[in-house]
């Protein structure tokens, strides 16, 4: 039986995603990137973002014995590695210091922990209130 994520676990999963969030995009804000820098890795960080939670579904779909399509499974694998992957190839080729490198790679991580911790908690809380209250 499912039971409710606890309060802590959903804030924990909030706070993450959003500390991983804000200070990913205020470290974008605040450096000596090129415009076109600055928006390559936003928009690396919604692409993983959006793949994380794709993921995530998919994989408990599958798990729920909901039907997904080995397409749409395979892309939210691929997507996410690959966004994890422009990330790295973004990072080693920058111009950066190794501080700000790891900055940026754990800021990442963290987002996309958060994404996933959020997505769960959202569809465990859901279930679980279906199930109370089956009009």
């Amino acid at each position: 039986m499912n039971q409710k994520p606890s309060n802590a676990f959903i804030a924990a999963a909030w706070i993450a995603l959003c500390i991983g969030m804000i200070g990913f995009i205020i470290g974008l804000w605040r450096s000596d990137m090129l415009l076109n820098e600055k928006g390559y890795y936003f928009t690396v960080l919604m692409f993983g973002l959006f793949a994380v939670v794709s993921l995530q579904k998919a994989v408990r779909d599958k798990l729920e014995n909901i039907p997904v399509t080995d397409i749409y499974y395979g892309l939210s694998w691929f997507s996410t590695i690959l966004t994890i992957a422009l990330l790295v190839i973004g990072l080693w080729n920058a111009t950066l210091l190794p501080s700000e490198k790891g900055f940026y790679a754990f800021a990442f991580l963290l987002s996309l922990f958060g994404a996933i911790s959020v997505q769960k908690n959202t569809r465990d809380s859901q279930i679980i209130s279906r199930n109370q209250n089956p009009d």
